[in-house]
């Protein structure tokens, strides 16, 4: 099929129609000039004749007066017989007399004559035998004198015809100059949209093939502007989210290899001399154990974050009390935190009002939040874990006083497959799961950091289950008023 370029439709569609525009309204203009030279040449001949026609009307009525002798010498003595030939037309309806002295055919057409002895004044366009165009008049005369039935008078059109040709040339010379200049402007503009498209369509090919290198040259302020800045940042996003994800791989695939390593190493030791010493017996089993734990915790990170991008990701919500879940969740790093010389201080507030939502899920982002605080913390650190309740709002802090987080990172550090710190283990994902779970239960996950090796603290915000409900409900209400 035969590639349809916007530069063709647009000759073939807006230029034929300007074209036929500028045809018509030239045929407009050339009509208009005609019709005013051949209506003014019409009125100065009937002029003429009415002038001729009274003067010989002012003979006929004296008696001594011949009216043949005054006819005759009113047409020799006719002064604008230059331009001008003056016809006298007898009772039979021959011209008998003319200014010029010769006569013309007898066969000669005179459609003027006829029309004049009908309806009292003719005129007549046409063309004479020799081909030259000819304007006539003709006015009677029968109402004062018998021998002459009427006074004729005939002018050449070829002065006028050629200024008209002048006006022709000079109204088709500017539609001409008009076309021109819509086609080199039309062109212009034409390529100015055709080039970068063709340039966007290159491009995004080698986007397509993977290769976000490239950018899109962008010289306009306008619509074809935007859409350039709107793929280059579509392109930054995507070798972003490339870069990230390759990250993700790399990190993943180093994360499952730490624990398969060890885990077939320790299970090697134990086929070879594990029975014979039950120290290394416990000890092996110990790291099998901690490390399969660990990749099962990989794992369900993995699964979650494919039933989020799925829609399949679901709550089992009911009243919880959430110092449970996140006193379980301290006390599982309790003992990790001290062999690794970190100190956790939990501040436990005596009772905090019940939250509506899913406890495993809500343990869940309690253990990723505490996991990375002891995580990038080092020997001599600290984190404590508060809890309190605030306007109807259930507010726990974790604060570490670890390697921190730079400020051009902490609006990435919850995206998809970010790490913000590479010497640290972890997926990327933990966090972006963690936030999608609290955005789930009507709440919000903050994180601030005071900048490198200053800390972070992390702020789990989630409403209390009576105010969660009240506003389920008003929703709901809403709704079905709607």
């Amino acid at each position: 099929m035969a590639k349809k370029s916007i530069t063709k439709r647009w000759i073939f569609n807006n230029l034929g129609v300007i074209i036929l525009a500028l045809f018509v309204i030239e045929m407009a203009v050339i009509y208009a000039v005609q019709s005013y030279y051949y209506n003014s040449a019409k009125q100065y001949l009937i002029s003429k004749i009415n002038a001729v026609t009274s003067v010989l009307s002012i003979h006929s009525q004296d008696s001594a007066a011949n009216f043949s002798a005054e006819m005759r010498n009113m047409l020799e003595t006719f002064n604008e017989k230059d331009k001008i030939e003056l016809m006298a037309i007898n009772s039979k309806g021959r011209v008998v007399l003319t200014s010029s002295g010769f006569s013309p055919d007898e066969d000669s057409a005179m459609p003027d004559y006829e029309e004049a002895m009908e309806s009292g004044e003719g005129s007549y366009i046409g063309k004479l035998a020799g081909g030259e165009k000819i304007l006539a008049v003709s006015v009677p005369l029968s109402s004062f004198n018998s021998e002459y039935s009427s006074v004729r008078m005939v002018t050449s059109l070829t002065e006028i015809d050629n200024t008209i040709k002048g006006y022709i040339i000079f109204v088709t010379a500017i539609c001409a100059a008009i076309i021109f200049i819509i086609v080199i402007t039309g062109l212009y503009f034409a390529g100015s949209i055709v080039k970068p498209i063709r340039q966007i369509s290159g491009i995004t090919r080698k986007f397509a093939m993977g290769d976000f290198s490239v950018r899109i040259q962008n010289n306009s302020d306008d619509e074809i502007g935007e859409l350039c800045m709107a793929i280059n940042h579509m392109a930054d996003e995507l070798s972003s989210a490339e870069a990230m994800k390759n990250e993700f791989i790399s990190s993943v695939s180093h994360e499952l290899r730490t624990p398969l390593t060890a885990i077939k190493g320790w299970a090697e030791t134990l086929m070879v001399d594990g029975g014979e010493s039950p120290d290394t017996m416990r000890k092996g089993v110990s790291v099998i154990v901690n490390e399969t734990e660990r990749l099962s915790h990989m794992v369900e990170e993995l699964l979650d974050f494919s039933r989020m991008q799925n829609g399949h990701f679901t709550l089992q919500n009911a009243n919880l009390d959430i110092l449970a879940e996140l006193g379980d969740a301290v006390l599982i790093y309790s003992d990790k935190a001290r062999r690794d010389g970190i100190k956790i201080f939990y501040d436990e507030p005596e009772m905090l009002p019940f939250v509506y939502g899913d406890k495993n899920r809500i343990r869940q982002v309690f253990i990723n939040v505490i996991d990375n605080a002891v995580k990038y913390s080092s020997a001599g650190d600290s984190v404590t874990v508060t809890a309190c309740e605030n306007d109807g709002m259930i507010e726990v802090k974790v604060a570490d006083t670890g390697c921190g987080i730079k400020e051009s990172d902490l609006l990435k550090v919850k995206t998809k497959f970010y790490k913000a710190n590479h010497t640290r283990r972890g997926s990327g994902i933990g966090l972006a799961v963690a936030d999608e779970i609290i955005h789930m239960h009507g709440g919000s996950l903050n994180i601030t950091s005071a900048g490198e090796g200053k800390g972070t603290t992390v702020t789990i915000i989630l409403p209390e289950s009576d105010r969660k409900n009240n506003i389920k409900n008003t929703q709901e209400t809403e709704n079905g008023k709607k």
